[in-house]
């Protein structure tokens, strides 16, 4: 009988611990990747060491398109992504308000070129024509805001065209002389023509009339896998923050650019990064920064944020803790 009894208590034991060690094992696997999404270029520029070095907890996806990760974020098919600033506001506005935004990825990218040498200050530019893409987007509502805070919108005249490439081509044969141009573009156009240089940082002309940031990109985020999620899009946040400093520092970044297909060439890669800006910005100089920017646009037109301003729940501003 006593052999029994411990038989049964030694059965007893045995299969506890292996219930127990059943229960540690599933309490340790880890949380499925976040799904991300982003833009080939600057705005994804960021994310360049993560997807290299965390495929474990991230899938990174790149998409040449806004409206590919627009049509992405409606499905809930990503749960973080990488938008230009006014395609966060739309965003937020299409899903009715289940959209966060979450950071600055990326400070402004435009640039003023010119197949020349006389253009020093942005009062040079009256007289002249500039050459332009984003004929109706963010880059002709910022020149706009810039030649009005300086004077000068009767004295410059503005000339679109749709291509980069065409702009570019414009600007080395002398057919364009003043050319505003984003990153990667204008990495191209000062490598192939060594006439053609930077002449006016637009980043440093906003600085002039505003005490915010002039903005390109934010990490958005959809609110259901935020209220849901926090740990892992804090821990996003932490890991972008980190990819992003490697890649504005690190002597390989271009290579890791370049191989993760976020720019095509190593050499524009190795140019263009200085310019591009990247950066992870959070909290309270978030949300600012993001507002602020989003005013700007909504009064060139409203339409180009989803026709309103976004409300205080747009931001996500984690705890100081």
């Amino acid at each position: 009988m006593k052999k029994a009894l411990i038989i049964c208590l030694a059965l007893i034991l045995t299969f506890s611990m292996i219930a127990c060690a059943k229960t540690q094992q599933n309490n340790e696997q880890p949380a499925e990747p976040v799904r991300v999404a982003a833009l080939a270029g600057p705005t994804g520029m960021g994310l360049a060491y993560m997807m290299q070095d965390m495929q474990d907890r991230y899938t990174v996806e790149l998409f040449t398109a806004p409206d590919q990760v627009t049509a992405k974020i409606i499905n809930g098919e990503v749960d973080i992504a990488a938008v230009p600033i006014n395609l966060a506001s739309v965003l937020c506005k299409k899903t009715e308000g289940k959209v966060n935004v979450i950071a600055i990825n990326t400070l402004g990218v435009l640039y003023v070129l010119e197949n020349g040498n006389t253009i020093n200050s942005i009062a040079d530019l009256a007289g002249k024509t500039i050459w332009s893409t984003g004929e109706g987007s963010t880059p002709e509502y910022i020149l706009n805001y810039l030649l009005e805070a300086n004077g000068l919108t009767d004295s410059v005249k503005v000339e679109y065209i749709s291509d980069n490439a065409e702009l570019i081509a414009k600007l080395a044969d002398g057919s364009a002389e003043v050319a505003l141009l984003p990153e990667p573009h204008v990495s191209i156009a000062t490598a192939q023509n060594e006439n053609v240089r930077v002449a006016l940082k637009v980043n440093d002309l906003w600085s002039e009339k505003n005490d915010t940031k002039l903005l390109q990109g934010v990490y958005i985020v959809r609110s259901d896998y935020l209220a849901s999620n926090k740990e892992q899009v804090d821990a996003f946040l932490k890991d972008a923050a980190e990819s992003a400093k490697k890649v504005v520092s690190e002597e390989d970044a271009a290579a890791v650019v370049v191989a993760q297909g976020i720019i095509g060439k190593e050499p524009i890669a190795k140019r263009a990064i200085p310019n591009c800006n990247i950066t992870l910005i959070t909290g309270s100089e978030m949300k600012v920064s993001v507002s602020a920017m989003l005013k700007v646009l909504f009064d060139a037109n409203p339409k180009s944020i989803g026709g309103a301003m976004p409300g205080d729940d747009f931001y996500y501003v984690p705890d100081p803790s």
